[in-house]
């Protein structure tokens, strides 16, 4: 087992550690870092070194090295950048446009941004199982699912523009409030069809002591449900949110004076909020997760003398 891993097993369990650990973890400042340190600092942790530095290496391993390869991670894909490159994004992909191809190039941006990190954020175990067939075909469901995700993601612009509607509260529901499930259920979906792998051939689970013991879909089936549930929550609660704030200031006599503000208000509250959300959704559920003996396949039920094994959820 990595060390980035059994940090994960002994830290963390309830969800206000997690929640701590991530906040730390997600300072952009770590994407200074040369690849060299980053090994330096995950090689210390692996050889047990003791130091000041623990802290500061701990933070950079566990937020720039993969659990389960042990690689540094790209650098557009590492945690500490989701936020940064995701904001803009994600705040463009809400605003209401006036035409189809704005909306589809934000879309396209977002669905592809969200699509390379749930790929390079995924269990790699499933990899070793690979052939060039397979790599081939996991692709074409990259390239599919970001073209579904854009094309639906862009629905709410499409109908309005199709069907000419010009009704004001109309407009509002496709505008605010439609976009709302949606997100969440394209969020859901991506992580759900891009690490559909993992679920097809299993990945691998670990015994008490960090050694593994096989491969398990049940596990991989329950890592990547609990990565699609909290990504779909990040989503979710990011476009929520500000329309409920607007909607609670755009009573007051202040907004109803200054109604110019409100946009602006809308764009950073949803950058504000998504930025609240990402170590929230991090934690939602361990970064190395337990299965039940009674929910393992037979031929591993052996192995899980402790009544459960581990799994490395991804992210």
């Amino acid at each position: 087992m990595d060390p980035n891993l059994f940090y994960w097993r002994s830290h963390g369990q309830s969800f206000a550690s997690r929640l701590q650990i991530w906040v730390n973890l997600l300072n952009p400042i770590s994407l200074l870092c040369s690849d060299a340190e980053i090994q330096k600092a995950h090689a210390s942790l692996g050889s047990g070194e003791k130091s000041k530095k623990d802290s500061s290496a701990l933070n950079l391993s566990l937020s720039s090295v993969h659990g389960d390869s042990g690689a540094v991670l790209p650098l557009v894909f590492r945690p500490p950048a989701f936020l940064p490159i995701s904001a803009p994004l994600v705040v463009a992909s809400f605003l209401p446009h006036n035409n189809i191809k704005p909306a589809l190039f934000w879309q396209f941006l977002l669905q592809s941004y969200s699509a390379g990190f749930n790929y390079a954020n995924r269990n790699y175990s499933s990899e070793k199982q690979q052939d060039k067939q397979t790599r081939l075909k996991q692709l074409l469901l990259i390239a599919g699912t970001v073209s579904y995700a854009t094309c639906a993601g862009t629905l709410p612009q499409v109908l309005i523009n199709r069907l000419g509607i010009r009704n004001a509260p109309v407009q509002t529901f496709f505008r605010s409030i439609l976009p709302i499930p949606l997100s969440a259920a394209l969020a859901f979906f991506s992580v759900f069809t891009i690490r559909s792998e993992e679920s097809e051939t299993g990945i691998q689970v670990f015994d008490s002591n960090g050694n593994p013991v096989g491969v398990s879909k049940a596990a991989g089936k329950k890592a990547v449900k609990e990565t699609a549930l909290s990504r779909a929550a990040l989503f979710g609660i990011t476009g929520a949110a500000p329309n409920l704030l607007v909607l609670l200031l755009q009573s007051t006599r202040f907004f109803k004076r200054n109604s110019l503000l409100v946009a602006p208000l809308r764009h950073i509250s949803v950058a504000f909020i998504l930025g609240l959300m990402i170590p929230v959704s991090f934690s939602l559920f361990p970064q190395l997760g337990t299965i039940k003996k009674k929910t393992l396949e037979e031929a591993l039920q052996a192995a899980a003398v402790d009544g459960h094994l581990f799994y490395h959820r991804g992210l």
